[in-house]
């Protein structure tokens, strides 16, 4: 029989998905395959951060709210003494969770690349901490 994830592997691999969607997506975007809207990478960006945020929330057993906030999530985090580096920064990615879907929002898309970069740091030291942990 197999083995059953933990909801905080689960939360981590779809955190994953959604960033590798987001960069494939930009991949496109940039080479001029697909016409969408920068907003659908933003999109995933936020969901990522969300994910690995809850993540470590579930990992270390603290209950959190259904919320797509990323401040109110991260408030979670700094309650408990637990620091991610640079959580902060990706903060403005909280707009794309349900609005970022609806509305045309304008951001630079220099800001794309930032939020990559801080993100696959992060995945990289949520995976440390998980897997360094685990029972």
């Amino acid at each position: 029989m197999g083995k059953f994830l933990k909801t905080y592997q689960i939360l981590y691999k779809k955190a994953i998905v959604d960033l590798n969607s987001a960069k494939i997506i930009l991949r496109s975007f940039n080479d001029g395959d697909i016409e969408l809207d920068l907003e659908v990478v933003f999109f995933h960006l936020q969901q990522s951060s969300e994910k690995l945020i809850k993540t470590i929330l579930d990992f270390n057993k603290i209950k959190y709210k259904n919320t797509h906030d990323l401040k109110n999530l991260t408030n979670l985090l700094k309650k408990h003494d637990i620091h991610l580096e640079n959580i902060d920064k990706l903060l403005p990615l909280s707009i794309y969770a349900v609005e970022g879907r609806y509305d045309l929002i304008q951001d630079d898309i220099q800001d794309i690349d930032t939020y990559i970069d801080i993100l696959e740091k992060l995945t990289l030291h949520v995976e440390k901490i998980i897997l360094g942990k685990e029972d």
